[in-house]
């Protein structure tokens, strides 16, 4: 199989990247250490990149729209480049296995590949070690809209930088919601009373949830008011200094999650072990899930919800404000020690370049990182991206923040979800900003 017409491609395991940006079609071969490299250099005079990123358990015979369209731009490098960009990947096949981001992290501070895909908490930890190299000098960096650079740079070093923008939205059923009579929900009462309804109508779970992503509810509540008021940099300045404490952010969202464990709505048990769309997405579309929560490309690809049988509205999450989207970003990155560091950044500042963000837009309908790229949504989108385009978002990623956030809150939604109380998930934030502090 090849990841474009010269790529090649290796496979270290089989699991699903939480932010995804790059798909690969096939499923994944046997398992391997993932501390060997597994590329080998057979001629000598062949330039090869070595790229790090996940592969997606799917249907093999389903077109992969969005790894089709980052198969262009890595064509587009390799042509202008004369470069062989050889694919490494790697997937969890359960919750028991190592994480792609504990892989990442493995990988990266082995200085074992050129440039890689990284989740956002993977970016921070790795920008902060200095292992990541500076892409400011880039010339597709000066394109970039502001909101990237906020999440990507570290220590004043731009350490990653995205082919998309990922907007996290609720997923419903709007047929279901009509067949109940039921308005989206703006606040976080309205969601409460449509799972009631969904509940008392013979729905056994309202909500398909998984480990990954619950965090994006927290985010909406927590920090509606700081990303949408006047005072954004006076906020965050507080929170970093420790005069104003994260666990009084995070309290009402983790006191929502609470709740809609407690009357049922989402299956804590079930969510716990589930890896993202593979639990919660058969019983979406089979529509005994009226609502699931995932990111903008999942509504454009037939490998998640991309077809569905019922009109599907991709909205934002419940808030005081109202419907929030959720912004967060992988990005690709250059290591530091990476062996062929110079054709890796030439090679992602084709892939990152106005012509190449394009193509990928174009192909798989989503939102630029470039301030130059725009293109037009599927129908289902439309709720989410107008609010996107109204300014109106929180980010679940910020680089300008001390404590690490998306990581961070996943991995206590998590305890949240195997019993602990809200109270001590509160006492985990405020242990991570005392580590902050005393840094």
């Amino acid at each position: 199989m090849k990841g474009s017409k010269k790529g090649k491609l290796r496979s270290l395991s089989a699991a699903c990247l939480p932010l995804v940006m790059v798909f690969v079609l096939a499923a994944c071969g046997s398992k391997r250490e993932p501390g060997k490299n597994l590329i080998e250099d057979k001629d000598e005079n062949e330039r090869i990149v070595n790229f790090f990123s996940p592969m997606e358990k799917t249907n093999p015979d389903a077109e992969n729209v969005a790894r089709s369209a980052s198969d262009l731009t890595i064509a587009m490098a390799e042509e202008k480049l004369g470069v062989t960009i050889a694919y490494i990947t790697y997937t969890a096949e359960d919750y028991q296995d190592r994480t792609y981001d504990e892989v990442s992290l493995d990988r990266v501070r082995n200085n074992m590949d050129d440039f890689y895909l990284l989740n956002t908490d993977t970016i921070l930890a790795l920008g902060g070690e200095g292992k990541l190299m500076d892409l400011s000098s880039l010339d597709s960096a000066e394109n970039l809209r502001e909101v990237v650079k906020t999440a990507n740079t570290v220590e004043g070093k731009l350490v990653a930088i995205p082919q998309e923008v990922v907007a996290y939205g609720l997923f419903i059923n709007k047929d279901m919601f009509d067949q109940y009579h039921l308005e989206v929900p703006e606040t976080p009462e309205d969601f409460l009373e449509c799972c009631r309804v969904f509940k008392e109508n013979g729905v056994e779970t309202p909500i398909g949830a998984n480990r990954w992503w619950l965090e994006t509810f927290v985010f909406a509540q927590a920090y509606a008011d700081l990303y949408n008021g006047e005072d954004t940099d006076s906020e965050i300045a507080a929170l970093n200094s420790g005069k104003v404490k994260y666990s009084d952010y995070m309290r009402p969202g983790f006191e929502f999650l609470q709740e809609l464990i407690a009357r049922g709505y989402i299956d804590a048990g079930k969510a716990a072990v589930s890896e993202a769309i593979e639990a919660e997405g058969p019983d979406f579309l089979a529509q005994k899930t009226p609502i699931v929560m995932a990111y903008w490309s999942a509504a454009n690809t037939e490998t998640a919800y991309g077809k569905t049988d019922f009109e599907m509205q991709v909205i934002g999450f419940p808030s005081s404000r109202g419907q929030m989207p959720v912004i967060s970003m992988t990005g690709y990155a250059v290591g530091v020690g990476a062996e062929h560091a110079e054709d890796a950044m030439e090679t992602l500042n084709i892939l990152v370049s106005d012509e190449a963000l394009q193509t990928y837009a174009e192909k798989n309908r989503v939102i630029s990182p470039s301030k130059n790229v725009e293109v037009d949504c599927v129908p289902a989108l439309e709720p989410l991206n107008n609010k996107i385009k109204e300014n109106v978002y929180v980010l679940g990623s910020n680089a300008g923040m001390k404590v690490e956030q998306w990581g961070n809150t996943c991995q206590i939604v998590r305890k949240l979800l195997e019993g602990a109380s809200v109270d001590e998930c509160m006492e985990a934030f405020d242990k991570l900003q005392e580590e902050s502090l005393n840094q």
